[in-house]
């Protein structure tokens, strides 16, 4: 376990984090930071915890919002899915029609060279 200082509403804090994570964590923390200095340019000294705490809360929000589209896009995702599904099985369904229509198409054009083929073979000879 590797540890980080981390610097928060001006308070250092020394966390703890896995190998390889300290940037991650130096940037969360400096997010926050930014956070709390924003809502203190916004609010002007109105306490540390105070603003730490409307700092966690816009994080809080943000994150819930964020959640909220993820479901959203994962609900829309399933529906296009389930469209991309249909179209498909139309798809195979129109392909499977056409193709019957053709080989239908087919036999009569066949059975009418046949009927055309007898008519003129057993007809009159030309020569």
């Amino acid at each position: 376990m590797n540890h980080v200082n981390v610097t928060i509403n001006g308070r250092q804090y020394r966390m703890a984090c896995e190998e390889g994570q300290e940037p991650r964590l130096l940037r969360l923390a400096e997010s926050l930071e930014s956070r709390i200095e924003s809502l203190r340019g916004k609010f002007g000294e109105i306490g540390d915890a105070r603003l730490t705490v409307m700092a966690a809360l816009t994080v809080c929000d943000e994150l819930q919002d964020a959640g909220n589209r993820i479901r959203s896009l994962e609900q829309e995702l399933v529906a296009l899915s389930d469209v991309r599904s249909v179209a498909a099985d139309r798809a195979r369904a129109t392909q499977t029609a056409v193709a019957n229509a053709l080989n239908a198409a087919a036999d009569r054009i066949e059975k009418t060279t046949q009927v055309l083929n007898r008519t003129i073979g057993g007809g009159v000879a030309i020569g």
